[in-house]
């Protein structure tokens, strides 16, 4: 296993910690994940391939999904209140 999964394996094992701790934490632990997990996906892609690469991402997303899904809805307000 390459140094990326390996890394990968354990951003995993740390977004499963934080989602066991109170609800408190779950928000700056969710900035944490994205701060350290972007740059873990280019240097997944980087080493593995884009498919490893497209891979980590679906995997990302689905451990961040909340998230995204309110990255979705502010986006949305700000194209909706501009047209």
């Amino acid at each position: 296993m390459s140094n990326a999964l390996a890394l990968a394996c354990v951003w995993v094992l740390a977004a499963t910690a934080i989602a066991m701790m109170p609800q408190r934490t779950h928000w700056p632990g969710a900035a944490l994940l994205i701060v350290t997990g972007i740059p873990l996906l280019g240097y997944v892609t980087y080493q593995q391939g884009p498919l490893l690469g497209v891979l980590a991402l679906a995997a990302g997303a689905s451990v961040l999904r909340w998230p995204l899904f309110y990255l979705g809805h502010w986006l949305r307000r700000k194209v909706l209140r501009r047209e």
